[in-house]
């Protein structure tokens, strides 16, 4: 099961209590104070782990907590910090305050880590207290309480490529046949209820990684249809391709052209930033419509947007789909590299 949502409580561990002690032993008089610290509580701490592709732990297990630090003894005896608590979360993982919707992190690598929460400190002991006044301290310190905290947790997929398109437009088609991911396949609209993500093999040694998103209807940026459920998968891939279901061409092409605004716009109202990404126009299901039609296609306008027509079920582009997509990506990988030379 696919689970990209969850909230959940977190607490991190309380200090230990500081000692009140004094030496006390045979022939050594006014032995003084020796209690010793209370132990630190443990920090909550949240790490990216690559293998982890959902965040259906958190189902079972809402509440997480860290070990709380022991208490000082005498004979100046620190307490035992308190154990951590490490949360793993895949890849791609943004955690949010609940109360606030305020970003605490976002970890995005393998191995990534982040302290969300830090323990209490552990109190003093009464030795820490002894002074030439007061050369028998009868206090010490009490631990610092831990902090505790309601978080949301968000999954957002990390691919080079992400399917938008309305509803049946031959998405999950197209990465079943390009890739080895099995999506359910279906004539009826919002056959895919979530997220998957293909690989793409290119030529022997090549690869890159395609995001499947469950379909987009006009308004689904204010929660219509699925509403901004699996939009933020779309803002981790690095180009769009927008797939445009070629059987609704009319004439003079302004369906299809419609199509591919509206959803431009659903992104846009979502976020604006989407529309700054690299993107490509793909009109599929070729194989539906008269040789006429196609010939049609090639001259409806997209603005200068790179476009390409193919059909997912005869094969047709499909190569030339692949190369289409991973020469915008080596493109997109120089432009990176030069403008991250730039900063340095």
């Amino acid at each position: 099961m696919f689970i990209d949502y969850a909230k959940i409580f977190i607490k991190s561990g309380d200090g230990g209590n500081g000692c009140i002690s004094f030496r006390r032993e045979k022939y050594v008089p006014k032995g003084g104070p020796n209690g010793g610290d209370g132990g630190n509580g443990g920090d909550v701490v949240f790490k990216a782990f690559g293998q982890l592709s959902t965040l259906i732990d958190f189902t079972y297990q809402k509440h997480h907590k860290a070990g709380r630090g022991v208490h000082g003894m005498g004979g100046d005896k620190n307490g035992k910090n308190g154990k951590d608590e490490v949360i793993l979360v895949p890849c791609g993982s943004v955690i949010k305050n609940f109360e606030t919707g305020e970003v605490i992190a976002e970890l995005l690598k393998d191995g990534e880590e982040r302290i969300i929460l830090k323990g209490g400190r552990g109190g003093k002991g009464n030795t820490h207290f002894k002074t030439s006044l007061n050369r028998t301290p009868r206090f010490a310190q009490t631990g610092e309480k831990g902090q505790e905290l309601t978080i949301v947790i968000e999954l957002k997929l990390i691919a080079d490529i992400g399917l938008v398109g309305f509803p049946n437009a031959g998405k999950s088609t197209l990465i079943s046949k390009i890739s080895s991911a099995k999506p359910k396949i279906a004539d009826y609209p919002f056959t895919t209820l979530k997220p998957n993500l293909g690989i793409i093999k290119y030529h022997d040694y090549d690869s890159f990684v395609m995001a499947d998103i469950p379909g987009i209807i006009e308004g689904a940026s204010s929660g219509k249809g699925l509403g901004i459920q699996f939009l933020r998968h779309i803002e981790r891939t690095r180009i769009l391709l927008f797939l445009i279901d070629s059987t609704q061409l009319n004439p003079d092409g302004t369906k299809l052209l419609k199509d591919y605004k509206v959803l431009l716009k659903e992104l846009e109202n979502y976020e604006a930033n989407l529309l700054d990404k690299p993107r490509i126009i793909c009109f599929t299901k070729t194989d539906a419509i008269s040789d006429s039609l196609k010939k049609k296609l090639k001259s409806v306008r997209t603005s200068g947007i790179e476009k390409i027509s193919i059909s997912s079920v005869t094969g047709e582009n499909l190569s030339e789909l692949k190369d289409m997509l991973w020469t915008k990506l080596k493109r997109l990988n120089k432009d990176e590299e030069t403008l991250n030379t730039h900063i340095k």
